[in-house]
This record gives C-alpha cells, sequence and structure tokens, in this order.
C-alpha cells in the first residue's frame, strides 16, 4: 500500500485507490506523513488538527483520531503503517515504496546522479506523481499555510530543472507547454518568465517573446514596484539587437516516399509516418495508438513457423544475414534521414525506461562485439510495447550516430514479413557502411510487432555493432534462448501511471477538478494505455463533457464504447478481435472460454473442467495463451485475464451463440493431445 500525499490525500494499492474524507483524522495523517520517520509533538498535531483554539478535550480527542486511524489503517490491510505513540508525540515510519513524497524525492536524487540521458525522464517521472490540488481534501489552515508552499517549491525547483534541460537540448517547443500554464500560475516567478521569453524567441516568436517580457515587467513594477530582473533585462536587449540565442529543432515535416526513417535525439510531431516504408506499402506504419504509439494495422493472420513466410529455413539464416551487409563499399555521408513519430503524454514504466536506457548506452564488455544488446517487449495488445520502444529511442538517440530505425515485420493484413524483404528494406534505408560499424558509428533497430524468431535474427546478426529493440505480442522465448538479451512483459498501468497520461493528454486542469471521477474513469479502462488514450481522445473532442458522466457511461460497455468512429485502429474491440484471429480458431475459441468464466483467478485444474480436457493437454493450452498476452501469471499457479480481455470474451460470447468452433476433444488411445483435430499442440 502506498499514501499518496502530492495531491488529495489517499491511499491505494497500485490498483484501487481511496481518497480519504475531509476529517480530522485525515488532517492527522497528512501531519505525521509530511515529518516520515519523525516525531511530531502533540501540540503541533492540535494545532493542525484544532487551530489555534483548541477544545478542551483535545488531548482526548487526539487519541480518539489516533484510534480511528488504526482502524482505516486494519480496514485497508496496512497495520504495519502503525501511528507509533511516543513520548511527546506521534510519529509514523514510510520510505519511498509507501509514500509518493519520499518516491519524488528519491526520484530526484536520481536523476541528479544520472547522465544527461536519462536525467529528463527520471524528473518528469517525478512530476507526474503529483496529481490534483494538494492536500485538497485535508482541512487544516495550518498545513495549507506552512507545508502546502514548501511542497509546492520542491515541484517548481524540478520543474524549472526540466525547462531548462528541453532548452539545452533546443527542445523549445516542448519547454513551452510547460512554461505557458506555470507563468500563468505563478505571474511573478521571474526563471520561469526568463524561460519562457527564451523559447518564444528561438522559436522564431520575437513579438510574442517581447510581449511577455512587457507582461511580467508591468506586473513586477505594478505590485511590487520593482524591475525585473538583471537576466531578464540582458535577455531582452539580446533579442532587441536579434542576437543568436541558439535555435529550436525544426518542425519535423512528413517523410517523402522515399526517404529513409531514423531519428535523431528529438522527438517528431505525432503525424509523422516514421516508418521505412510509405503508408500502405508492406512495412508502412499506421496512426498513432496507445500511450502515443504507433498502430500496426492487422487482420487476420497466423503466427509463422520455420518454413512459413515469415521466416527462412535454418539453413538461409545465414544467407539473409549476409545479403543484408552484402553492398557496403565505403561510408558514405549522407543527410540526416527524418526522425520517428514522437510518443505525446509517455508516462510511467519508470524500471522499463531506466533497465532498456542502462542496456543500450552501456559499455559492451570485451569478446561481446559481435553480439548486439538487444531487449524484447512482450505483451497483449494495445499495452504500450511501440511507445515504450520509441521513447527509449529518442532518450538514447545520440549514443547511436548512425541513427534509430523502425521497422514493423507485420503486414497490414496481419501477416508476418519475410525475414528477405525486411532486409532488403532495411539495407535500403541505411546509407553504405551505417548500422554495420564501418562508418564508425552504430544503429539502433525498432523491430516492431515480430511473430516470430527467425524474422528477427538475421537482422540481428547482420547488425550486431548496433542494438535492438523487439516488440511482439508473443513471448519470443526461443529468440532469447539463442541470442540473449533482456526481457521485459508489460502490463497494466497502475492508478497513478493512468491519471498521469490522462493528466498529459486531456490537461491538468480539467483532471484536477474531478479527480475522483478521473480514477473512476481509469478504471473502467482497466488501466490499459490504448483505452486511455482512446478516452481521453474523446475528452478532448468533447470539452463540456464531465468525467464523471463518462466513466459511467463508459462501464456500462467498457470494451464496445472504447472506439474512436474516425479511425477503425483505434478500437479496443478491433485490437482485441485481430489478436484472436490471429491465434488457430481452436486456441482462440480456448482464451473466449477462459476469459468468459466468473472463476478468477484461473488454475490448470480449473481450466481443465471448463475446457473440458486432461490437465496436461489444459496446461500446454495455458502456457501458449501466456505466451500470445493473452493470459497472465499471478501467483505460482494462479493465471488471470486483464478486465477488458474478460468484458471482450464475454461481449464475444453473447453475439456469437452457438458459433464457437468446436475445441479440443479427449485424446484417443495412442494419441497426442489435440488442439484442432490436425496437429499434435506442441507442433503447432
Amino acid at each position: 500500500m502506498r499514501f499518496q500525499l502530492l495531491g488529495p490525500l489517499s491511499v491505494t494499492d497500485g490498483r484501487d485507490l481511496v481518497m480519504l474524507p475531509p476529517s480530522k483524522p485525515t488532517a492527522l495523517l497528512a501531519a505525521l506523513l509530511l515529518r516520515p520517520g519523525s516525531i511530531v509533538p502533540t501540540d503541533r498535531l492540535r494545532d493542525i488538527v484544532w487551530g489555534e483554539e483548541h477544545p478542551t478535550t483535545a488531548k482526548t480527542a487526539l487519541q480518539s483520531c489516533v484510534l480511528r486511524l488504526r482502524r482505516l489503517f486494519a480496514k485497508y490491510g496496512i497495520e504495519h503503517q502503525a501511528v507509533v505513540a511516543v513520548a511527546g508525540g506521534y510519529r509514523i515510519d514510510a520510505d519511498a515504496d509507501t509514500l509518493d513524497l519520499l518516491h519524488f524525492r528519491r526520484l530526484v536524487a536520481r536523476a541528479a546522479a544520472s547522465g544527461n540521458d536519462s536525467e529528463l525522464y527520471t524528473l518528469r517521472s517525478a512530476l507526474a506523481l503529483w496529481q490534483g490540488g494538494l492536500l485538497s481534501n485535508v482541512p487544516s489552515d495550518l498545513l495549507h499555510r506552512d507545508e502546502v508552499p514548501r511542497l509546492a517549491e520542491e515541484r517548481l525547483r524540478v520543474l524549472e530543472r526540466v525547462c531548462d534541460i528541453e532548452l539545452e537540448h533546443g527542445r523549445c517547443r516542448e519547454a513551452l507547454v510547460d512554461l505557458w500554464e506555470v507563468t500563468r500560475v505563478y505571474p511573478a516567478h521571474e526563471r520561469f518568465a526568463e524561460q519562457l521569453v527564451e523559447a518564444l524567441y528561438r522559436t522564431g516568436r520575437q513579438t510574442e517573446a517581447l510581449a511577455e517580457y512587457r507582461r511580467i515587467k508591468g506586473h513586477l513594477r505594478e505590485r511590487l514596484g520593482v524591475d525585473p530582473r538583471a537576466e531578464l533585462q540582458r535577455l531582452e536587449l539580446a533579442i532587441l539587437r536579434g542576437e543568436d540565442l541558439g535555435r529550436a529543432e525544426p518542425t519535423r515535416r512528413r517523410a517523402a516516399p522515399s526517404e529513409r526513417t531514423a531519428i535523431p535525439d528529438a522527438p517528431s510531431s505525432q503525424d509523422t509516418p516514421g516508418a521505412l516504408a510509405t503508408p500502405g506499402s508492406p512495412g508502412s506504419l499506421g496512426s498513432l495508438g496507445s500511450s502515443g504509439s504507433p498502430t500496426s494495422p492487422t487482420s487476420p493472420g497466423s503466427p509463422a513457423s520455420p518454413g512459413s513466410p515469415g521466416s527462412p529455413a535454418p539453413g538461409d539464416r545465414e544467407a539473409v544475414a549476409t545479403s543484408i551487409a552484402a553492398p557496403i563499399a565505403s561510408p558514405v555521408a549522407g543527410p540526416p534521414p527524418p526522425p520517428l513519430p514522437s510518443v505525446p503524454g509517455f508516462t510511467g514504466r519508470e524500471a522499463e525506461v531506466g533497465s532498456l536506457v542502462h542496456l543500450l548506452t552501456a559499455e559492451r564488455p570485451e569478446g561481446d562485439a559481435e553480439r548486439a544488446p538487444f531487449a524484447v517487449l512482450s505483451g497483449a495488445p494495445g499495452i504500450g510495447k511501440t511507445a515504450l520502444a520509441l521513447h527509449v529511442a529518442h532518450l538514447v538517440g545520440r549514443h547511436f550516430p548512425d541513427g534509430c530505425l523502425l521497422l514493423p515485420l507485420t503486414r497490414p493484413d496481419g501477416s508476418p514479413r519475410p525475414a528477405e524483404e525486411a532486409a532488403d528494406e532495411l539495407r535500403r534505408a541505411l546509407p553504405p557502411g551505417r548500422g554495420t560499424g564501418l562508418s564508425g558509428g552504430r544503429s539502433l533497430l525498432v523491430l516492431d510487432d515480430v511473430v516470430h524468431p527467425d524474422q528477427v535474427r538475421p537482422l540481428l546478426t547482420a547488425y550486431a555493432c548496433g542494438a535492438a529493440i523487439v516488440t511482439s505480442r508473443m513471448g519470443l522465448a526461443a529468440l532469447v534462448a539463442t541470442h540473449g538479451g533482456t526481457v521485459h512483459r508489460l502490463g497494466a498501468l497502475d492508478p497513478e501511471q493512468s491519471q498521469a497520461l490522462l493528466t498529459a493528454v486531456v490537461g491538468r486542469e480539467r483532471i484536477a477538478a474531478e479527480p475522483t471521477a478521473a480514477l473512476t474513469l481509469a478504471a473502467a479502462c482497466g488501466h490499459h494505455p490504448l483505452a486511455l488514450r482512446i478516452a481521453a481522445a474523446r475528452l478532448l473532442t468533447r470539452p463540456r463533457l464531465r468525467l464523471a458522466d463518462y466513466a459511467g457511461w463508459l462501464r456500462n460497455d467498457p470494451v464496445g464504447r472504447l472506439s474512436l468512429a474516425d479511425d477503425p485502429r483505434m478500437s479496443v474491440p478491433q485490437r482485441l478481435d485481430e489478436a484472436l484471429q490471429r491465434l488457430p480458431p481452436a486456441l482462440a475459441d480456448a482464451h473466449l472460454r477462459l476469459a468468459g468464466s466468473p472463476h478468477h483467478p484461473l488454475t490448470t485444474s480449473g481450466a481443465a473442467g471448463l475446457l473440458g480436457l486432461p490437465e496436461d493437454t489444459a496446461e500446454q493450452v495455458i502456457e501458449r495463451l501466456l505466451d500470445a498476452g493473452l493470459l497472465e501469471e499471478g501467483q505460482p499457479g494462479d493465471f488471470w485475464t486483464h478486465d477488458l480481455l474478460r468484458a471482450h470474451a464475454r461481449r464475444a460470447a453473447s453475439s456469437s451463440v452457438g458459433h464457437a468452433p468446436a475445441l479440443l476433444r479427449p485424446p484417443r488411445h495412442g494419441e497426442s493431445p489435440q488442439l484442432d483435430g490436425s496437429r499434435p499442440a506442441a507442433l503447432r
């Protein structure tokens, strides 16, 4: 369990969040959490809870508040977070895992100790912990007078550093998003005003920059009777003289069909295709999907197997790998290709981002230079695999002088692309010498929506001097077994991350106005990134729609109503339908039966009973559904299905009663258990 102070005081277990009601025990808890591990004197607590005029029974009433807190902790199973009575006062112990304020400070300290590559991301992760008005449900004038301004100052210092980093790297447009808001909330804050004026000027908006300078100057003179500080005055003079203060990174244009795709350090605009081919071609990239990730359009197909179009025969892999690097002559420098799509509103995944950044930027040990470091990102459809890969690629781009390239490995119809076809496209995208080490640099490949390990192996061999991030709905255990690498299986976001995503897309003001409804909405979306992105987009297009009304409407049919009419690919039911169409019919039917069952978590014996199969056959089914990202493993032997997948299964069952294909039959004597009456399960 974790306490949340950086907003309304609340308690969360990582899935559900309870906002405490305004009351004296809530004020007492806030006072103790603001000084975790320290003794708060009894007199100070009385002042916080009752103000300066204590009731005659304040001592007894304070003890009653402590008792009510302990009962609250017992109700939510957090007795270990006890309020401890000590001589002269009370104390509550907490750490960064149980209190968001300490987690925020730990992230800030970690960012200060890290290099430039991850400092910005870590600081933004820290800022994402702030949700809504500080202690807005805590009825204590003393805390709002003394403590809230101190906490707000901690946030402002971090935000100032974030804007400094953005400006240092030329990302002035990204900085403007934060600076417009903070300068209106804190109109007398000169440093933020200075950053805003600089960002406007460097993006070519000189008139607006001078107007903003006049605003802060007039405000300071009218309210305080002082002139702007010397740094601001020098900045105005530099603008009037037309001095070069550095340029913002150029706005990204749409890639032409003949152009190659790579990314420098900075993200691009959302509508940049960012693929190795134009829309409609075999390797084209769809629109932005969950958490801002590009969606790869899919339709019925089946996983590739050795010998299928999506994977070369084992004896051909070396030939494919050789063909990739064959045309290299001498290094030829060419113009930098256009960048990949940015990932707007990316939040959460701190552990995965940190691990991936370290993997891709760490020094490679001697003797391991011929094997490319790579990571596999797996998980359910729409869970944000591509978004995470692109976000990390932007963070580490400067470590790969030959560029970062996105290569979709699934065709628009959902079938896997043959490895040789993908290799040819990659060879055309990279100038001669690039990506292989002959140019003196390295490339980062983002191999998206992989179906079979043999699609990837030749590429990893040919570009061993670089690195790769592989995304797949499958676990790709065979690839990891032969090539090493790290594996990150992505699940749903936690409530804090879900609310941070909604805030980033919809806007802080609208979410802060209905924080409880925002949590309800995130829960209705199952904390699923694609679902949250769709819900946020609908809210943006309907500014008068209350979050509470939308959440109530959505809960009546969470799957059917998580779609956008103007883009069929931005649809939870369609994404899940397509995922099932990639499976053999019998396995898809097994998923629908298990997910639609009210019995969760599942066990092997329970699954066997639901499917009418022997336990060893049911175990095979579970293993394959786990590998396909349609089932998750909890405690050893327990399995569960995401809420949206369960709702989708119930919806499919109600709309196609009697249409499901025949499932696995019990094996006859002398034969192996089969999935569809045609081949043994282990071979499919």
